[in-house]
Protein backbone atom coordinates (compact mmCIF):
# COMPACT_ATOMS: atom_id res chain seq x y z
CA UNK A 1 0.00 0.00 0.00
CA UNK A 2 0.95 3.58 -1.16
CA UNK A 3 1.58 6.19 1.76
CA UNK A 4 -0.32 9.26 2.04
CA UNK A 5 1.40 12.47 0.61
CA UNK A 6 1.06 14.90 3.01
CA UNK A 7 1.49 18.61 2.82
CA UNK A 8 4.41 20.92 3.79
CA UNK A 9 2.76 22.74 6.73
CA UNK A 10 6.26 24.93 7.09
CA UNK A 11 5.61 26.10 3.48
CA UNK A 12 1.72 26.44 3.88
CA UNK A 13 2.21 28.96 6.48
CA UNK A 14 5.44 30.85 4.77
CA UNK A 15 3.49 31.21 1.25
CA UNK A 16 0.08 32.61 0.33
CA UNK A 17 -1.42 31.52 -2.54
CA UNK A 18 -4.43 33.60 -4.43
CA UNK A 19 -7.95 31.97 -5.89
CA UNK A 20 -6.09 32.55 -9.22
CA UNK A 21 -3.10 30.03 -8.37
CA UNK A 22 -0.52 32.73 -7.50
CA UNK A 23 2.35 32.25 -4.85
CA UNK A 24 3.27 35.05 -3.04
CA UNK A 25 5.57 35.18 -0.50
CA UNK A 26 6.96 37.84 2.17
CA UNK A 27 10.08 39.93 2.21
CA UNK A 28 13.44 38.83 3.77
CA UNK A 29 14.74 41.50 6.97
CA UNK A 30 11.60 42.00 8.98
CA UNK A 31 12.59 40.56 12.12
CA UNK A 32 14.88 42.94 13.99
CA UNK A 33 17.16 45.67 13.24
CA UNK A 34 14.26 47.68 11.91
CA UNK A 35 15.37 50.66 14.12
CA UNK A 36 17.95 51.62 11.20
CA UNK A 37 15.33 51.08 8.63
CA UNK A 38 13.76 54.28 7.04
CA UNK A 39 9.76 54.27 7.85
CA UNK A 40 9.61 53.92 3.56
CA UNK A 41 11.82 50.96 3.35
CA UNK A 42 9.81 49.55 6.74
CA UNK A 43 6.11 49.84 4.64
CA UNK A 44 7.56 48.43 2.00
CA UNK A 45 9.05 44.95 3.74
CA UNK A 46 5.25 44.67 4.59
CA UNK A 47 4.03 43.90 0.89
CA UNK A 48 3.76 40.48 -0.77
CA UNK A 49 5.59 39.98 -3.95
CA UNK A 50 4.62 37.56 -6.35
CA UNK A 51 6.89 34.52 -7.11
CA UNK A 52 8.55 33.69 -10.26
CA UNK A 53 6.91 30.78 -12.02
CA UNK A 54 9.96 28.52 -11.55
CA UNK A 55 9.91 29.23 -7.85
CA UNK A 56 5.93 28.53 -8.38
CA UNK A 57 6.26 25.10 -10.23
CA UNK A 58 8.01 23.72 -6.84
CA UNK A 59 6.49 25.50 -4.22
CA UNK A 60 3.12 24.05 -5.95
CA UNK A 61 4.80 20.34 -5.93
CA UNK A 62 5.39 21.00 -2.07
CA UNK A 63 1.67 21.61 -1.37
CA UNK A 64 0.28 18.26 -2.60
CA UNK A 65 -3.45 19.64 -1.41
Amino acid sequence: MKSKAKTRKSILKRFKITKTGKILRRLTGQMHYQAKNTPKKRRALRRFRKMSPEETKKIKKSLTY
